[in-house]
């Protein structure tokens, strides 16, 4: 063999070593991969965050095009959080 092809099936074989298992919850029968849980939860609690802040009159101050950034990094965080929490290996 040469020494080509062994540096192929080397990196080959790190590249695949993810792929050990699928990370989905059975619900009902069916599999739903693990991210989506997580994206709902990160919604739902920007969501109730949004709520928190106008109910404390924060968001009047705000600018919405800022809004709109700011809930989507807010829910991509929450949903991350929620990953490392309740889906760590």
């Amino acid at each position: 063999m040469t020494k080509r092809f062994l540096v192929v099936v080397f990196i080959s074989n790190l590249l695949l070593s993810g792929c050990a298992r699928s990370p989905s919850i059975n619900v009902l029968g069916a599999y739903f991969p693990d991210w989506m849980f997580c994206f709902i939860g990160g919604i739902l609690l920007a969501m109730l965050t949004h709520a928190g802040l106008v109910g404390a009159g924060v968001i009047k101050k705000i600018n919405s095009p800022v809004l709109l950034l700011s809930y989507s990094a807010l829910t991509a965080i929450l949903a991350m959080l929620g990953w490392l929490l309740f889906f760590q290996n």
